[in-house]
């Protein structure tokens, strides 16, 4: 399971962890991500998505037919 969410694009940064000597090493930043079943009711069926919590925002203000067009004229909707 990749680390994107299928909505928004969302996915790992990259940055330091700083130490109190200023020391710098590498860590990752991780999404909030999960995995949501939906039923989308333009298709009659049950979708599974990889989403953020910004995602399932997105879903609730715009509709799920809306978000999932967004995100595949975008190219972030994958099966």
């Amino acid at each position: 399971m990749s680390k994107i969410c299928q909505i928004t694009g969302k996915k790992a940064m990259v940055g330091n962890n700083v130490s109190h000597s200023k020391r710098r090493t590498k860590r990752t930043f991780d999404v909030n991500l999960f995995r949501k079943k939906f039923y989308w009711v333009e298709q009659d069926c049950w979708i599974s998505l990889n989403i953020s919590a910004a995602g399932l925002r997105t879903i609730n203000k715009l509709g799920l037919d809306a978000a999932l067009k967004a995100a595949a004229e975008k190219g972030y909707l994958y099966a």
